[in-house]
């Protein structure tokens, strides 16, 4: 039995086939609903359920509350619908506008700009039109039938020859992909890939100016974003925030200053919260959100791009909007949810 989903106040309306998630049948339907992880961890999907029904699989009690349950609010990454059902939603115009594809790809090269970090381009097949807003991500798809999902870290118009995408992996010991990756992978293997999926990209349309803020690996999203922009000849002021733990792990750190020194309408603020005394590190320290509220206490006019560890993405949303007055529709967020996230470890 299908059920019918209507999206308010978009007015859209889709069919959700028996046992499929609502954002599953969103996406397969080319409807832009909001979402990050996917898996019930992130909280991005969060939605309110105006009329029907549905149950949830499993997914993390602080990403929806009994409280926020109670409420009528839904993850469709893992609510399915028992009747037909009316969702208020805000729906991302351009979230769903090129397709999801399955697809090969293979390991052109992997390098290793610090110990933890992998950067690795993989080449697309010229038989398959892979388009992609900056920002987006792929799934790896294991050959158990796991899937780890890693963003693009270049621009869709920066793909090179042969054509391949770019992505930053930092090894989790024990991480069933990410082992692998820093221990087997050559060049010339054969990854199985599907994509492209999120909601966090540029939102083109809006002239305001952006904090770009980044933990970690979260740079390589905001680094297709800063292409995207220069590529477009935008000049919207950015500053770009990115926080981690020492110099070493500013794993493209001169990239970073070229871009800002390329581009008059970006600014480039790096932060460590942990510095080396061998680093002789002279500049911000600290959580890097905090900087942020410390150069910008008067959010109110802008936008806020944030992609990294759950614990910055959730703490920068909490005190950007309830501290510095940044309106909580304007801040677009990727969480990088591990297996241990999304087991509530």
């Amino acid at each position: 039995m299908n059920f019918q989903i209507t999206v308010q106040p978009s007015g859209r309306v889709f069919s959700v086939e028996r046992d499929e998630t609502l954002l599953g049948a969103a996406i397969r339907a080319g409807i832009g609903l909001p979402y990050g992880c996917k898996d019930g961890a992130c909280g991005s999907c969060k939605s309110k359920l105006l009329e029907g029904r549905v149950i949830h699989g499993a997914h993390q009690a602080k990403t929806l509350t009994p409280e926020e349950e109670a409420a009528g609010m839904v993850l469709t990454c893992c609510a399915t619908p028992q009747t037909d059902c009316t969702l208020e939603a805000r729906t991302v115009p351009v979230a769903g506008e090129f397709p999801v594809l399955k697809l090969p790809s293979r390991v052109i090269s992997i390098d290793k700009p610090s110990a933890d970090v992998a950067v690795l381009r993989l080449q697309l097949p010229a038989t398959q039109n892979f388009q992609f807003h900056a920002g987006q991500y792929v799934e790896f798809i294991l050959r158990d039938g796991a899937r780890r999902s890693y963003s693009m870290a270049n621009a869709p118009h920066n793909l090179g020859t042969p054509a391949a995408v770019e992505l930053h992996i930092r090894h989790m010991p024990g991480g069933k992909f990410t082992d692998h990756v820093f221990g087997a992978m050559k060049e010339k293997d054969i990854l199985r890939m599907e994509g492209p999926f999120g909601s966090f990209f540029l939102r083109e349309d809006s002239d305001k100016p952006m904090v770009l803020l980044a933990s970690g690996t979260g740079f390589a999203p905001i680094k297709a974003i800063i292409e995207r922009m220069q590529h477009l000849g935008l000049k919207r002021p950015a500053t770009l925030y990115w926080g981690c733990r020492s110099k070493a792990d500013l794993y493209l750190n001169e990239w970073a200053e070229q871009a800002a020194a390329a581009s008059d309408w970006l600014r480039y603020v790096p932060v460590l919260s942990e510095p080396k005394p061998e680093d002789g590190w002279t500049g911000r320290t600290g959580f890097v959100h905090h900087a942020v509220m410390a150069d910008l206490p008067d959010l109110s006019a802008h936008q806020v791009y944030a992609c990294g560890a759950p614990v910055m993405v959730e703490a920068a949303k909490a005190d950007l909007v309830a501290r510095c007055g940044l309106p909580s529709d304007e801040f677009f967020a990727d969480s990088f949810t591990s297996e241990a996230d999304k087991l509530g470890a």
